[in-house]
């Protein structure tokens, strides 16, 4: 046998040799690639879930078949289904106090009283709770429970961001004698009622957020007095 032929028989008898594998992390599935993406699918759909079906009803397989992934693959992009759900509610107050200022932005130029900057403020926060994308909030008004005290404690601070806005119109309209009571008790009496809008309202039977809106102001609102004006 000449050498080639003893080479080419050597290698055709050779033992396979495995292939090494990469170090590092695993190779991504493709439920975990553009992971921006894939984490905001997730969080919206945990968003429609929780405030359909609530936290502790709603599974990590329910949430990971609402967008097309395997029933683990939610936990590469979240530790638990917790951190979901914090996720959700830091999301919304996010996105409430971002479309809070576009509103009054989108208001200042025609230089609104503090009567219609309330009405903006009512009409957006309809919006927040009740208009499309709204399961973020009533989440989060009605599952904190299942947050720990840390969590709460950040949600607070954006919280108290987003009200803090209504303070300076709330008092002016206390000075100018439109709403009688502390402004403090006031702002708490209007958000309450606000939000528990989130428990009535049907947009198929009843009255649009504009109607809100105006039946809100009717109801918190007086006409300035005629030594006011």
């Amino acid at each position: 046998m000449d050498q080639a032929a003893a080479r080419t028989h050597s290698a055709s008898h050779a033992p396979a040799i495995a292939a090494k594998r990469p170090r590092g992390r695993p190779r991504k599935t493709a439920d975990e690639r553009d992971d921006g993406n894939r984490r905001v699918e997730l969080v919206n759909a945990a968003a429609r879930l929780f405030r359909k079906k609530g936290f502790d009803a709603t599974s990590t397989r329910d949430i990971a078949a609402a967008v097309g992934m395997h029933s683990g693959s939610p936990f590469y992009h979240f530790k638990s289904k917790g951190a979901l759900l914090y996720a959700v509610m830091d999301e919304g107050m996010r996105s409430a106090i971002a479309r809070q200022s576009a509103a009054l932005q989108a208001a200042a130029p025609s230089a609104p009283g503090a009567a219609a900057l309330l009405r903006v403020l009512i009409r957006n926060h309809f919006d927040v709770l009740l208009g499309p994308g709204s399961d973020f909030i009533p989440v989060m008004l009605y599952e904190s429970r299942s947050i720990t005290a840390r969590q709460r404690a950040s949600l607070a601070k954006l919280q108290g961001d987003y009200e803090a806005v209504w303070e300076p119109v709330l008092k002016a309209l206390s000075q100018a004698g439109q709403i009688k009571g502390p402004v403090k008790l006031a702002r708490l009496l209007i958000f309450g009622a606000l939000n528990w809008s989130v428990q009535w309202f049907d947009a198929r039977k009843d009255a649009s957020l504009d109607d809100l809106a105006d039946a809100a102001m009717a109801l918190f609102v007086q006409a300035p007095s005629p030594a006011r004006q």
